[in-house]
C-alpha cells in the first residue's frame, strides 16, 4: 500500500527505513508538545522571560523561520510573475518549506501569547497603531494562501489523482496560482517589513531605533531585503540536504546555481544597505539619543565582533561567492555560501531580539542576561521536528521535484 502512494518513476526507501527515520523526530515533537502544554496549562512562568525580557527564544525562532520561509513567496513571485520558469523545479519544495515555516511560527506565537483562547482578540479588537496587528493579519492571510498553494501539490499524489473530481479540482487550482503568487508577495513584503519596523520604532531602545523613510524606519526595508536574499539560499540548502539524505539527484546544477545567483544579487544589495544604515546609526542616530555607538558593544558577549560577523562574514563573503559564476558551478561553494547566508539571517534576528533587550537603556539600568528554560527549548525543538516530519511525508508521497525522474537516468558528473 505504501508503494502505491509514491509517485511513478521515483524510488524511495523501504517503509521500515522510513519509519525508523520518523520515530526520533516524532519523539522530539512529542517532547516539544509536552513542553508547550506546560506553558499553556500552567502559564508563562514556565519560561525564563519576564516583563523586561518579553522577547526570547520563541520570537527569535519566529523571526528566523519566517525569514527563511520567504523562499516560498519570492520563488513564487519569480516563477509566476517574472516568468523565471527554471524555478519550477523547486517551487513545490518551496511551498512546503513556506507552509512548514509559517504554520510552525503561528503555533509558537500561540504558545508565546500564553492565552490561546484569547488569540481571537487580535482580530476582533485590533490595535490599529501597532505594527504587530498588521503582522498578525498578514501572517494569518499568507498562511491561508500557502495552504491553498499546498493543496494542488497534495492532489498530485498518484492515488488521489485516480479520483476524477480531485483531478479537475487540481486543474482549476492551477489557474489561480498567478493570483495567489501576487497576493502572497504583497502580504509577505509587508509583514516582513513590519517585523523589522517594530524594532526600528522603539525609541526607548536606542540600540534598535532607526530613522526612516516616510513613515517606515530603515529596518522595515532591511528585513524585506534580508528575507528575500535568504529565501532562495535556504531552498538551495534544503534541496542539497534532502538530496544527500535520500542519495538522489533532485534538480539540475543549473537550478541550484540560479538560486545562488538570485540570493547573491539580493544579498549584496542588502549588505550595502545595511552598511549605510549602520554608518548613519553610528554617526547620527545613536549620538542623538545620548549614546556613543561603542557603548552598545561594551557588554560581553556582545562585542564589535558580532557586527563584523553579521555584515562581512555572513553577508559580504557569501555574496561575493554567489556572484562568482565559476564558484556557482561547484556544489561545495554553493552550499557553503548558503549556510553562511542562513546563519547570517539567524544572527541578525538574534541581535535585534536578544541583544536589544539585554542592553541597558538608562544609566541606572542593569545588563540583562537571559537563558531559555527547558520548556522554551522543547517548544523550539518541536517546531524543528514538525518541519522535518511534514517535509519528509511530502517528499515521500508527493512530487516535490519534477526533475527527479529525469535525473535518475543521468549519471553523475564531477561537481554535481
Amino acid at each position: 500500500m505504501d508503494r502505491a502512494l509514491i509517485s511513478r518513476g521515483v524510488r524511495r526507501c523501504s517503509p521500515r527505513q522510513f519509519l525508523l527515520w520518523l520515530v526520533p523526530w516524532a519523539a522530539l515533537a512529542a517532547f516539544g508538545a509536552y513542553s508547550a502544554g506546560l506553558c499553556l496549562v500552567r502559564g508563562l512562568n514556565q519560561t525564563n522571560m519576564d516583563n523586561r525580557f518579553a522577547f526570547g527564544l520563541w520570537i527569535f525562532l519566529d523571526l528566523t523561520v519566517i525569514a527563511l520561509g520567504a523562499g516560498a513567496f519570492f520563488t513564487g513571485f519569480l516563477l509566476y510573475i517574472l516568468k523565471r520558469h527554471e524555478l519550477k523545479a523547486v517551487i513545490n519544495s518551496a511551498v512546503v518549506i513556506g507552509f512548514v515555516c509559517y504554520s510552525g511560527a503561528v503555533v509558537v506565537l500561540m504558545v508565546d501569547v500564553g492565552q490561546p483562547l484569547r488569540a481571537w482578540f487580535t482580530f476582533w479588537h485590533p490595535n490599529v497603531h501597532s505594527m504587530l496587528t498588521e503582522v498578525t493579519f498578514c501572517i494569518t492571510c499568507y498562511l491561508t494562501v500557502l495552504a491553498i498553494e499546498y493543496l494542488p501539490i497534495l492532489l498530485k499524489n498518484r492515488k488521489i489523482r485516480q479520483v476524477p473530481s480531485f483531478l479537475v479540482f487540481e486543474f482549476e487550482l492551477h489557474k489561480v496560482m498567478y493570483v495567489l503568487a501576487g497576493v502572497g508577495t504583497f502580504l509577505s513584503f509587508f509583514h516582513q517589513g513590519s517585523l523589522g519596523g517594530l524594532y526600528g520604532v522603539l525609541r526607548g531602545r536606542p540600540f534598535a531605533f532607526r530613522e526612516g523613510f516616510a513613515i517606515w524606519p530603515s529596518t522595515f526595508f532591511l528585513f524585506i531585503l534580508s528575507a528575500a536574499a535568504a529565501g532562495p539560499a535556504f531552498i538551495l540548502l534544503t534541496t542539497w540536504l534532502v538530496s544527500k539524505i535520500s542519495r538522489k539527484r533532485l534538480v539540475k546544477l543549473e537550478v541550484m546555481a540560479e538560486l545562488g545567483r538570485i540570493s547573491g544579487v539580493l544579498l549584496i544589495v542588502y549588505v550595502l544597505a545595511k552598511a549605510v544604515d549602520t554608518l548613519v546609526w553610528i554617526n547620527e542616530t545613536a549620538p542623538a539619543t545620548g549614546f556613543a555607538a561603542h557603548q552598545f558593544y561594551a557588554w560581553r558577549p556582545f562585542g564589535t565582533w558580532i557586527l563584523f560577523a553579521e555584515i562581512v562574514v555572513f553577508g559580504l563573503a557569501p555574496a561575493l561567492v554567489l556572484l562568482d559564476e565559476k564558484k556557482r558551478q561547484r556544489t561545495g561553494w554553493l552550499v557553503g555560501a548558503a549556510v553562511l547566508v542562513c546563519s547570517g539571517i539567524g544572527l541578525n534576528r538574534f541581535v535585534l531580539t536578544i541583544q536589544t533587550l539585554a542592553l541597558p537603556t538608562l544609566p541606572f539600568d542593569a545588563f540583562l542576561s537571559y537563558t531559555p528554560s527547558w520548556q522554551e527549548v522543547g517548544t523550539f525543538l518541536a517546531v524543528i521536528a514538525y518541519g522535518v516530519l511534514v517535509y519528509s511525508l511530502s517528499f515521500r508521497y508527493l512530487p516535490l521535484f519534477p526533475q527527479e525522474r529525469e535525473l535518475a537516468e543521468v549519471p553523475r558528473v564531477s561537481g554535481d
